[in-house]
């Protein structure tokens, strides 16, 4: 073979070689989903019981998504009509934000004014029954399905929570309406309590903006933002709120695989407190869209973060409908606070920390928050070079008796009020104190 005849020879295998490797993944990939028909008909035709074919591709769905990360899921056509329904801000149910650990429901944040909240729910506790079965081997979107049923009826709960036997709780369902901005006046400085992040999240907290200073008949003090128990919600929502402390620079980025798909979202010029000093709260059940909230806050030395560190969530879930059989919630992306850190599994850190009578109470080397759920994604940042945020002052509860404060903490123990010290801290602090 002459040189000539040589290259081109060798051209067209090296032409062909990628042609090849695609061909030969396609085919392993039909082989795969030919085994999973072989054993979706076995498991019809030999399974000791009936099981209904829908109800099998479900499950089998779901299976493949939450093998990939803890919130990944398949919701079909009621669950995912049920959640369109949540994201407006009214849905039938206790109230609370739950995620699946170790074949248990465990609480991310109970909703403030709920059933669930009414009843002492507290982030963190583990739901092992529901009116009496085990929830062991259901899927979330099961035991979710479970929880929600026509109002003014009952149901309970089997409780496991650290420190404590296991107990019993019965609920009264309600229409759970979420008021997801709440303004209480403290003096001179108003208390902004977001307790979720919904289609009318960013309205709602203008507005009790607008009426904090029209009470006052002139600018607050400063303004405390209550992010404690917030499970999170719309990124939408998250990039708003946060843009309306802020004039300029970065708010959060969201990187997928694909490098091109980076969405960078920025302040806008306009802030609503014209300025006003800011302490914002924050706990272990704040996750997500919180996080988002108190990192930009934080990144742009706009706000003091006091309180606890955050639930660790740093992925973004996409909906992707799929007509006539619901949806699939599907992890698209990790974002980033502006200074480039990601949250996921860390959470963020207060720049004063202030623990509860109830976090001594459970202080243990158990891993919490995102960072202990099955399948977590991985924390691609935390052995790189970050922007470093100072190291927390550290104050605890006070051991002694004090006087409560008018709100005690969600979760106070039966017939007890329990003084809240992380709002006393911002309070003093925004007073300079």
């Amino acid at each position: 073979m002459n040189r000539t005849a040589w290259i081109a020879s060798a051209v067209i295998a090296l032409m062909a070689a990628p042609a090849f490797a695609q061909e030969k993944n396609q085919a392993d990939t039909y082989r795969l989903l030919n085994l999973f028909g072989d054993v979706f008909e076995r498991v019809r035709s030999e399974y000791v019981e009936p099981v209904g074919d829908q109800e099998l591709i479900e499950q089998g769905l779901n299976g493949m998504l939450q093998a990939l990360d803890p919130h990944s899921a398949y919701l079909n056509a009621k669950t995912f009509k049920d959640m369109q329904v949540q994201t407006r801000g009214e849905f039938g149910g206790l109230g609370i934000e739950v995620t699946m650990e170790g074949g248990w429901i465990k609480v991310v944040s109970p909703i403030d004014d709920t059933p669930a909240h009414k009843a002492g729910v507290r982030p963190g506790d583990f739901i092992t029954h529901l009116d009496g079965e085990s929830v062991m081997g259901l899927s979330l979107n099961e035991a979710v399905e479970r929880m929600r049923g026509a109002p003014n009826t009952p149901i309970k709960l089997t409780i496991r929570r650290v420190g404590k036997d296991p107990f019993d709780l019965t609920l009264m369902r309600a229409v759970i309406k979420i008021q997801p901005v709440r303004l209480k006046m403290e003096g001179d400085i108003g208390v902004l309590r977001i307790t979720s992040f919904n289609e009318q999240t960013n309205s709602a907290l203008k507005k009790a903006v607008t009426d904090a200073k029209a009470k006052l008949g002139h600018n607050p003090k400063g303004f405390v933002i209550d992010l404690r128990n917030n499970p999170g919600g719309l990124l939408d929502q998250a990039v708003a709120v946060s843009d309306d402390f802020l004039d300029q620079g970065e708010i959060v980025s969201t990187r997928s695989r694909k490098p091109e798909e980076t969405q960078r979202f920025n302040a806008r010029k306009g802030d609503i407190t014209g300025g006003a000093p800011l302490a914002v709260l924050i706990n272990e059940g704040s996750a997500s869209a919180s996080e988002i909230v108190a990192g930009a806050l934080q990144d742009h030395k706009r706000a003091t973060l006091i309180g606890t560190k955050s639930f660790g969530k740093g992925s973004v879930q996409t909906i992707i409908p799929l007509p006539g059989y619901g949806a699939i919630k599907l992890t698209t992306a990790k974002y980033y606070t502006p200074s480039g850190r990601s949250i996921q599994q860390v959470g963020i850190e207060p720049d004063i920390e202030v623990k509860t009578a109830r976090d001594l109470a459970m202080q243990s080397d158990a891993k919490r928050g995102e960072a202990s759920l099955p399948h977590a994604l991985k924390n691609d940042t935390a052995n790189e070079a970050q922007t470093p945020v100072k190291p927390a002052q550290k104050q605890q509860a006070p051991t002694n008796k004090a006087k409560p404060a008018k709100d005690a903490a969600p979760g106070a123990k039966d017939g007890e009020d329990e003084e809240d010290v992380q709002l006393k801290r911002a309070l003093e602090f925004l007073r300079g104190k």
